[in-house]
């Protein structure tokens, strides 16, 4: 079997044929994908929304809307039990945690009232700032039931009304944030209905 000499115009061929192959393969695995991945991402919201609203019947994740505040947007879950509006999750974030962004999904009862709220995503350190999650302390368990109108969102140390996270008063701050500003666009959405 006769070898074949390395030119630059075989080097081009077989460099044109891997990247063919493998831009073809990459494009049949991402949309064998992209339709498992969109129901996992559906079925976390969905979750995320039962957390924090009482038992509804509509599916809020589907009727989903945006709200303007400030330069950004936030996303409106209204959960209806038979047609009545019992609460709204709503998916809020700030980029002011210890390790940058955190995303929260609060409930809020038609009028204001915090029903609870969720961490859906944050990289705080381990066993400080990670308190923030449900399953590690109680700190949310303080804002259920509170009205942010009369409820300082802010930590006591800034003379608010939240305990903070004992040596984690920069990520409580942020979850006070993420809440002030879903409260703030719930509140706006409220009065241009």
């Amino acid at each position: 079997m006769a070898k074949k000499e390395s030119t630059f115009g075989n080097m081009l061929l077989a460099l044109v044929i891997i990247s063919l192959v493998s831009s073809t393969t990459l494009g049949f695995v991402y949309e064998f994908t992209k339709e498992p991945i969109r129901l996992v991402e559906i079925n976390k919201t969905n979750a995320a929304i039962q957390a924090v609203v009482p038992i509804f019947d509509n599916q809020p994740a589907t009727e989903m809307f945006k709200v303007a505040y400030e330069k950004d947007s936030l996303k409106f879950y209204p959960a209806l039990k038979e047609g009545v509006l019992v609460g709204t999750a709503v998916e809020s974030f700030t980029q002011k945690g210890f390790s940058g962004l955190i995303k929260l999904m609060i409930g809020f009862a038609p009028d204001g009232t915090i029903i609870d709220i969720s961490v859906l995503q944050h990289q705080e350190t381990p066993g400080l700032g990670d308190k923030i999650e449900n399953s590690k302390s109680g700190f949310s368990a303080q804002f259920q039931g509170k009205n942010p109108e009369s409820f300082k969102l802010i930590v006591k140390k800034d003379r608010g009304d939240v305990d903070a996270i004992t040596a984690s008063t920069i990520s409580s701050r942020a979850y006070c944030d993420a809440v002030q500003r879903a409260y703030n666009a719930y509140m706006s959405s409220r009065k241009s209905e």
